[in-house]
């Protein structure tokens, strides 16, 4: 910054900016500051502070800067002072030069010194006060500066002159402009000649202060008396001052009892909301922290046997509960009384759960003991006991299980292990002897003269003679002998013999019928039905006696966590205070359904292995029965121990239904056909109509049938192939009646059973019958009349060759001497003859059950006729006019078909 322009010259400056600036725009300039602006090196220019001349006064802020040419100045920026919102003086202590004007935005300025500063910032006041209505901000301004508002320093004969301008102008108010016109009206030459009129008014105004010193002088005696009555007034003064002074002394003794006596009133009122407060932190202690006698005696010594006990040992539990969960305030846990009273419900706690655990471990015990006794009738009658009153009597201490889970969850969880430990042993044997029962049931119903009306007999003995006939449980499943290769040795015996898809086990397939297989059915749905409500009972009961949540929250989300652990504890996920989590408390009912249960998995296997080893076909009772189950189960929790042990062993039921599609797969590979008899009707023929019947009528009321359709697809592949691979093996009979005949069987099953998925398994068999009955036909026709035969094939041959139909009695191995010789050689006789030894071949070559004879007869002599036309054909193209026909009319043919079809 430069160095501050010298009174002088800022003087000089001021003259040269009103006369070249602000004189041409009726202003006139009341402040100046030399500045620059701030973080800048630039120019300096100056703030100027003007007044217009003309009415309404306006005041304005001019930014004025020094031409480059020469010495002149030109008008830059201008804002009027209603603008100006804020003035910052930046420090109002020290000195500063730099200051901030705030008009639209903030305008920072450091002045050439602080007094041209000070001088600018007061004039601006000074015109804030006198001209706005809005009042100006000033900060960081000295007050003294805005109140004397007198400049100081070097600046103080530049801005002197100013202030006093703004100070002396003052606008006339009406009168006194009425004088001057009054004054100016009595000189005609006021305005034409002005000194004239100057030392008129020069010498009116001697007179006048003439007359002023006169009456001055005049007043003097007044003066003297003014002067003595102010020395009396000052006199009076004093005695005021003296009296108020006493006054004060005694006010100020009033106003110190006063602090006093308001100290004690707030003292007071401080120990009175003291003692408020103190009330109800008792009140609330006690009301929210006081047990009845009547609740602690039933703590102590309530019957938890009787229901009125129940109640009020429930009653007082939830009471203590709540005394032990009420949330104290801040403080009283460091109160005497309040840990005693504590103290006191922590050992009613401990003592109540302990008292309570131990009599509902007795009730588990003795829930055991009263069970065994109805456990032999209901296994005979092959029902299982229910376990109804037990639940209903344990659900009376339900709140009380709920109590002691929120309390004291350590004896909560052991009575759950002691609960599923005793309830486990009881079950299993509850199951064991109602499956042993099933199992004898179904043994004892293949056996003939063996049904049992009823079984008197002890579980011992019970159990002795079913290991006895099928073996341990455990070796079921591995118990399956090996399979008997079949073997085709007539049709008459063949019933006889074991059936390829029956002989799946050691026990003879003649055994069985529909009515064994009906009271197997209803034997595994009796076990199913008996299982279902004991599991869901069990599995509602648990839930609502130890509260918890029956239903997963993801259906069919399996259990993570461990079940079991070496020492029988579940793993699960805590949350503090030793509380299950939620999604550990859903998971639990099916960890203890899984372990009160866990023999119903094993034991079903078991049974199933039975049906199996009985009659593979059983497989088919039980995967529709499983299924029905597991849909129910399914609809009622997706995520249940019911529903997921039935879909694990639906999983085995599918298993062994697919075991046994493979193993009649398999013998139907294995047959073996003798080479001296006829083959008829193939036994995996037959076995495929009896599966599919039985299979249509289980499955007709069955939800889901894709199991069934897949396995109607690989054994109908199966046996078209072996159907073909046994016509092509055999000997004695001829490939096409082995095809005719079994695809005939197939056909006819197909469409009496009309199975959606086999219909185009249909019209393949349709199609392979008619194609091998007219194989087998024209191939037998051609022994009859074999000669003939032969001479019509050379004759349509020659005439393929090219040779002319006219043309062909001039060839010497086909003219006419050679065609009469060969149609002697077949006279009537001859032909009734060939065709009934062609029909004791065709009678021996078919089968009686499937009764084709009359069907392949006919289909001959449609044929037959069809040949005889077509050689009358040839006869009459390429031997017209020879006058030779056949020894026998069509009428014949009619006549030795149905002769011979009659005689036999």
């Amino acid at each position: 910054m430069n160095c501050p322009f010298s009174t002088t010259r800022m003087t000089a400056i001021k003259h040269a900016l009103q006369r070249d600036i602000f004189t041409p725009n009726d202003e006139r300039l009341l402040s100046i500051v030399n500045v620059c602006k701030a973080g800048k090196k630039k120019k300096n220019c100056f703030l100027c502070a003007t007044v217009t001349t003309e009415r309404p006064v306006q005041v304005n802020v001019v930014k004025v800067r020094k031409s480059d040419k020469g010495d002149s100045y030109k008008r830059q920026t201008a804002w009027t002072l209603r603008d100006l919102a804020v003035v910052d003086a930046k420090d109002a202590i020290k000195e500063n030069p730099e200051f901030d004007l705030h008009f639209d935005k903030v305008y920072k300025w450091v002045a050439s010194s602080t007094a041209e500063k000070n001088a600018f910032i007061s004039c601006i006041w000074k015109l804030n006060q006198r001209y706005l209505r809005k009042k100006i901000e000033f900060d960081n301004v000295s007050s003294q500066l805005l109140e004397e508002s007198e400049p100081s320093g070097e600046n103080q004969s530049v801005a002197g002159g100013d202030e006093e301008a703004v100070d002396e102008y003052q606008e006339l108010n009406a009168r006194e402009e009425q004088d001057i016109e009054i004054m100016m009206e009595g000189c005609e030459y006021a305005i034409s000649n002005a000194e004239a009129f100057a030392e008129k008014l020069s010498r009116e105004l001697q007179v006048l202060d003439g007359a002023n010193i006169q009456s001055i002088m005049a007043s003097e005696k007044q003066v003297n008396i003014l002067m003595q009555l102010l020395d009396e007034a000052l006199k009076e003064v004093d005695q005021i001052e003296g009296k108020l002074s006493s006054y004060e002394e005694m006010l100020q003794s009033v106003k110190e009892q006063m602090d006093h006596i308001s100290e004690s009133n707030h003292l007071i009122q401080l120990s009175s909301a003291n003692n408020v407060k103190l009330l109800s932190e008792i009140e609330f202690l006690v009301n929210h922290m006081d047990l009845s006698k009547g609740h602690i005696k039933a703590l102590q010594e309530g019957d938890l046997a009787s229901s009125r006990g129940i109640e009020a040992c429930t009653n007082a539990a939830e009471a203590l509960l709540q005394c032990m969960n009420v949330a104290l305030r801040p403080g009283h846990e460091m109160l005497q009384s309040v840990k005693q009273q504590q103290q006191l419900f922590a050992d009613l706690r401990e003592q109540f759960a302990r008292r309570l655990a131990s009599h509902l471990n007795n009730v588990f015990v003795q829930q055991g003991c009263d069970q065994n006794s109805t456990l032999v009738q209901h296994s005979v009658e092959l029902t299982l006991p229910s376990h109804h009153p037990f639940h209903r009597d344990l659900l009376h201490y339900a709140k009380l299980m709920e109590w002691l889970k929120n309390t004291d969850y350590t004896k909560y969880d052991g009575l759950t292990k002691n609960y599923m430990d005793y309830l486990s042993r009881l079950y299993e044997k509850e199951i064991k002897d109602f499956f042993e029962v099933a199992k004898i049931k179904m043994t004892v119903m293949t056996k003939e003269g063996k049904k049992f009306a009823t079984l008197p007999r002890k579980e011992s003995a019970v159990k002795q003679e079913t290991e006895s006939l099928h073996g341990s449980a455990g070796k079921l499943t591995g118990s399956t002998s090996s399979l008997n290769k079949l073997s085709v040795q007539g049709s008459g015996n063949r019933r006889s013999q074991s059936s390829s898809l029956l002989d799946m086990g050691n026990m003879s397939a003649s055994d069985l019928d529909v009515a064994d297989r009906t009271k197997f059915d209803k034997i595994f749905e009796q076990v199913l039905t008996e299982l279902e409500p004991l599991c869901l009972a069990e599995q509602d009961f648990i839930s609502k006696f130890f509260k918890l949540p029956q239903h997963q929250s993801l259906p069919g989300t399996l259990v993570s966590d461990t079940e079991e652990g070496d020492g029988g504890t579940f793993s699960r996920s805590h949350i503090p205070g030793g509380q299950l989590s939620a999604s550990s408390e859903k998971d639990m009912v099916r960890q203890m359904m899984t372990k009160i249960f866990r023999c119903i998995e094993v034991e079903l296997n078991n049974l199933i292995a039975l049906g199996d080893k009985i009659d593979s076909f059983n497989s088919l009772y039980m995967l529709v029965k499983m299924s029905q189950h597991v849909l129910t189960a399914e609809n009622v929790d997706p995520a249940s121990f019911l529903s997921t042990t039935l879909g694990n062993v639906l999983v085995t039921v599918k298993r062994n239904f697919d075991k046994c599609i493979s193993n009649q797969i398999r013998q139907m590979e294995d047959v073996k056909i003798s080479k001296k008899s006829k083959v008829g009707i193939l036994p995996f023929v037959a076995g495929f109509e009896e599966f599919a019947e039985l299979a249509e009528s289980i499955f007709r009321v069955a939800e889901r049938r894709g199991d069934l359709d897949k396995a109607y697809t690989k054994l109908i592949n199966a046996v078209f192939f072996n159907v073909e691979k046994v016509a092509n093996e055999s000997q004695k009979t001829p490939r096409d009646v082995v095809m005719l005949e079994n695809f005939h069987h197939l056909l006819a099953t197909l469409s009496r059973l009309k199975i959606p998925c086999l219909e185009a398994e249909k019209k393949v068999a349709k199609q392979k019958y008619g194609d091998h009955l007219q194989s087998y036909v024209i191939y037998s026709l051609g022994q009859p009349l074999e000669k003939l035969n032969h001479f019509f094939e050379g004759v349509e041959t020659r005439v393929a060759q090219g040779v002319r139909e006219d043309e062909v009695s001039y060839q010497l191995a086909f003219n006419k001497q050679e065609l009469r010789k060969v149609i002697k050689e077949y006279p009537g006789k001859e032909v009734k003859k060939g065709l009934d030894n062609l029909y004791k071949k065709v009678n021996k070559h078919l089968c009686d059950e499937e009764n084709l004879l009359q069907v392949v007869w006919h289909s001959m002599q449609d044929e037959f006729i069809r040949q005889y036309k077509h050689f009358e054909g040839l006869i009459n193209r390429c031997y017209k006019g020879s006058g030779i026909t056949m020894e026998f009319t069509i009428e014949d043919i009619l006549d030795y078909f149905s002769s011979i079809a009659q005689s036999h």
